[in-house]
């Protein structure tokens, strides 16, 4: 401790002190330093143990009155809370400086060294060094306290399907994993015909709203139930919730469209096959190869349902196939696939096979059959058909047989997947059985679809050895330059360790 004094022309004599006697310099008081410090303490009244709250969950800190901070330690951000604690005692000096004391992270202690001065005793001033001890204690901060409720929340999305695969809803929660649109839910339930997201706020349930809209075609509606008020303040807590509902059409599904909608399309012919569900319905035309894009809007405008469900899947064989090369088109047609090819296939139903009867039909899967081939399609023929769009086509128009996909030995497709996908958090209730093999198709759907692979995050499984990207099938598989690796980096892991595995990702 020191006191300063104001500079001067001279060099002034000493004097002594008045208290003890001692040689000194001349000062205002005319008192010692020693003796000056035993009669007066400017840092009174400033408290030197401070408490502090800290949220260990999402590491922030309290700034009252009610706003929790990010802050890194011995940070200016940290130190200028620190200093807020204390502020009415430090109004009554003047602070020179503040800097924080290292203490161990863990010690959950915070330390700073405060200079401050203050005119004392006809106008000497006094100049004093002293340390502040801040406590941290654990509180959970709002936010936080809601997340570990999970029963406290502001806002909902219901988004649902009615369909009875759930192809779009694994595409959908990958695109949400991609993207990291599930980091700010509370909580998300899965019941069995769709997915229910819980939000502390109705602004992140909105840009959750937004991302669905530009992600899958679909509708909303909105709603909100008031949950309390205050009249003095003019303040209102509702409850909002968002009923979100998805085109009941999933991939490998046959449509009829309405005659209006097929001829808008390009005069296509109303029984199409679905092959991608994204951000619009992706149809094409089995017998012109012919596609069309559908959105949310037009759909909804001009609806239409899927005629079989995919537990009307039959096999089949491929008793002949033929590649059709000079096709005469309609006028007004529109764009044509150049990734299939338009073939005449002869096929008869496994289940069959003591019989003579075959069926003849057109497919976009020229490019991948030949004879002897196991192929998936749905027989409409022998199937009772309840759509009022099929009812009024001429039967002439209706094919006896829409072929979907080429079959493999699904058993050893699953064997020689060496990869994987991520998966939400969910809280799963009243699943069905039939869940796996829902999963299985869509894994297939993503080795199948290189369109679909680009939106999804794939992961290489190291459980697997590596083999080569073709089986004796022929089986479309995944390469190795489409997967990620799945980085995993331990908290506990030593600097040389992580870079080691950051480098082994690279």
């Amino acid at each position: 401790m020191e006191y300063m004094t104001e500079p001067a022309d001279r060099k002034p004599g000493h004097i002594l002190c008045c208290e003890c006697g001692v040689p000194i310099s001349p000062n205002p008081a005319n008192i010692c330093v020693a003796c000056l410090r035993s009669k007066v303490d400017i840092s009174q009244g400033i408290p030197k143990q401070v408490s502090i709250s800290f949220c260990k969950q999402c590491q922030r800190y309290f700034q009252p009155p009610g706003t929790w901070i990010q802050c890194a330690l011995e940070s200016r951000e940290l130190l200028a809370l620190c200093l807020k604690k204390i502020k009415t005692p430090l109004n009554k000096v003047r602070l020179v400086d503040a800097s924080f004391i290292w203490t161990e992270p863990h010690s959950k202690r915070l330390k700073v060294k405060l200079t401050i001065q203050k005119e004392v005793m006809n106008g000497a001033i006094l100049q004093q060094v002293f340390v502040v001890d801040y406590v941290v204690q654990s509180q959970m901060c709002g936010d936080c306290h809601r997340v570990e409720a999970k029963d406290f929340w502001k806002a909902v999305i219901q988004v649902r399907q009615k369909t009875l695969h759930k192809k779009t809803f694994y595409y959908l929660e990958q695109l949400i994993l991609k993207y990291g649109m599930h980091q700010n839910t509370l909580r998300i339930k899965e019941i069995h015909d769709g997915l229910d997201f819980y939000y502390s706020s109705k602004q992140h349930a909105q840009k959750m709203v937004e991302f669905l809209q530009c992600t899958v075609p679909c509708r909303y509606k909105a709603s909100q139930r008031l949950i309390s008020q205050d009249i003095h303040s003019n303040t209102y807590n509702y409850k909002s919730t968002f009923s979100l509902e998805i085109v009941p059409i999933c991939k490998d599904n046959v449509v009829c469209l309405s005659p209006k909608l097929a001829q808008s399309l390009g005069n296509m012919n109303q029984i199409c096959v679905c092959i991608r569900v994204t951000s619009a319905i992706h149809l094409i035309d089995p017998n012109t190869l012919q596609v069309a894009d559908i959105d949310g809007s037009t759909f909804w405008s001009h609806p239409f349902n899927s005629l079989c469900h995919p537990k009307q899947l039959e096999e089949f064989i491929v008793m002949e196939c033929s590649i059709v090369h000079d096709l005469k088109r309609s006028a007004g047609a529109g764009m044509i696939s150049k990734k299939h090819t338009l073939g005449e296939v002869w096929v008869q139903k496994t289940s069959e096979m003591n019989t003579d009867k075959q069926y003849f039909c057109r497919t976009h899967l020229g490019h991948l059959l030949n004879p002897g081939d196991l192929v998936l399609g749905f027989d409409l023929a022998n199937c009772n058909l309840n759509d009022e769009h099929v009812n009024k086509m001429n039967s002439d128009r209706v094919p006896d047989v829409v072929l979907i996909k080429k079959s493999y030995d699904r058993t050893k497709r699953q064997r020689r997947r060496n990869w994987k996908l991520k998966e939400l958090a969910k809280d799963r209730e009243n699943m069905d059985t039939d869940d796996e093999r829902q999963y299985q198709d869509f894994l297939e759907d993503l080795e199948e679809d290189e369109a679909i692979r680009k939106n999804v995050n794939i992961y290489r499984d190291s459980t697997i050895p590596v083999e080569s990207d073709t089986d004796d099938e022929g089986a479309p598989r995944i390469s190795l330059a489409e997967m990620l690796e799945d980085l995993h980096i331990s908290q506990d892991a030593t600097g040389e360790e992580a870079r080691s595995a950051l480098e082994a990702a690279i």
